[in-house]
């Protein structure tokens, strides 16, 4: 099948229900696979936390997502922008599972009325000692726990005493650069009676100093806060400068993220896609 020479990209706000809130993302649907090179091109290009790349397979579509700099194994904003998209657009029946096969396995999204439900992975992890590195990234401020999923492909998961320290904080991005890990997530209870927990998260070393609204860190979010607080649905709220608000819950061994999204432009590419290698 030839490719065409020009492709739609769609600009998606998620988790939110208004434009210019929430994690901007861009989407590219494609009728086949591309190739990596012209990729990273495009998500360079967009400058945007992450692009997401979709072509349809047999059971579903295949989703790849970029920051502007590098590939990520899983991202669940990108995921809900792109299945907003598929609906939207009257790719997919609204009453039909968009089914995303990636670099971290089967991921579905289904739809409720507004709300977009993403079925992701948990990944709960382990109590640490915080490394210098992390302590001075924080600028001084001590932690209330400090747990970690022991690879450079997870996160440092940091509780600080109150949701002011995690608005106030302001990281020392080539300290936090210099951490064995994704990114950093700093989370405290809300002091919201609507909102159980807040969050930022912070991945400067794949490029984003900080990203404004992530879905993948709560899979690591609700299980920890499962353990601290004795259940297992939660309305969070990511208090970056965009914010946005997730519904969330354990399942198991997966993690339920809901949130809604809007379209907030639709543009042509005219650079024609590459063939995968």
């Amino acid at each position: 099948m030839s490719l065409p020479d020009t492709v739609t990209i769609f600009q998606v706000d998620a988790f939110t229900d208004h434009p210019f809130s929430g994690n901007p993302a861009a989407v590219c649907v494609l009728t086949t696979p591309t190739s990596e090179t012209w990729m990273r091109a495009v998500a360079a290009e967009m400058n945007l936390s992450e692009t997401a790349f979709l072509h349809p397979i047999e059971d579903g579509y295949q989703l790849r997502w970029f920051t502007p700099t590098t590939e990520v194994e899983l991202c669940g904003h990108a995921t809900l922008a792109s299945a907003h998209i598929l609906w939207r657009e009257g790719i997919l029946a609204a009453a039909q599972t968009a089914r995303f096969h990636t670099k971290s396995g089967l991921l579905t999204a289904t739809q409720n009325s507004e709300w977009i439900t993403l079925n992701f992975p948990s990944q709960p992890l382990s109590p640490v000692s915080a490394p210098p590195e992390l302590l001075k990234s924080l600028r001084g401020l001590q932690p209330e726990t400090v747990t970690y999923g022991g690879s450079a492909e997870t996160n440092y998961l940091v509780e600080l005493p109150s949701e002011d320290y995690v608005r106030s904080l302001q990281p020392d991005f080539a300290m936090m650069r210099l951490l064995p890990a994704h990114g950093v997530i700093v989370t405290a209870l809300s002091e919201a009676p609507n909102v159980d927990f807040v969050s930022r998260y912070f991945a400067p070393a794949v490029g984003i100093n900080e990203d404004p609204v992530t879905g993948s860190a709560h899979c690591s979010l609700v299980p920890f806060w499962e353990d601290k607080l004795g259940k297992s649905d939660f309305v969070a709220k990511q208090v970056s400068q965009r914010g946005g608000i997730l519904h969330v819950q354990r399942e198991g061994d997966r993690v339920l993220i809901s949130g809604q999204a809007v379209t907030v432009m639709t543009g042509k590419l005219m650079s024609a896609p590459i063939p995968e290698d």
